[in-house]
């Protein structure tokens, strides 16, 4: 007996609070603790209007990474999967190809090309 489950019950994931899940929360969480770092930081300086447009896109990052999901992977899986390709592992690959056939045959192919230049003399 073979019982069929839809494909999509691997995508399930359970919300924690608001309709997010619980990295979409620790994400957001992360989003808010930036910009109000930067909120307080740079408040004395450029003042409130331009401050507030640094916090929004000093947050937006944050925020994104809890939702991105590419090629199944999670956005923390996803950057270090790419710091190992770029970084870690050795980015020149060199290939050589050799043609073992031609290098049996040198030496028949060579004698070949000697004797049609002695019959074109």
């Amino acid at each position: 007996m073979e019982v069929k489950i839809n494909r999509e019950i691997r995508n399930y994931t359970e919300a924690v609070f608001f309709g997010l899940s619980l990295r979409q929360i620790i994400f957001s969480v992360c989003a808010l603790a930036v910009s109000v770092g930067v909120f307080f930081l740079l408040k004395p300086t450029l003042g409130t209007e331009t401050t507030s447009w640094i916090c929004i896109i000093a947050a937006a990052p944050f925020a994104a990474l809890g939702f991105v999901k590419y090629n199944g992977m999670t956005a923390e899986k996803f950057i270090v999967a790419w710091v190992k390709s770029e970084f870690l592992t050795p980015k020149k690959l060199t290939f050589k190809s050799t043609n073992t056939y031609y290098e049996l045959m040198k030496p028949v192919i060579e004698k070949k090309q000697k004797e049609a230049m002695k019959a074109n003399d």
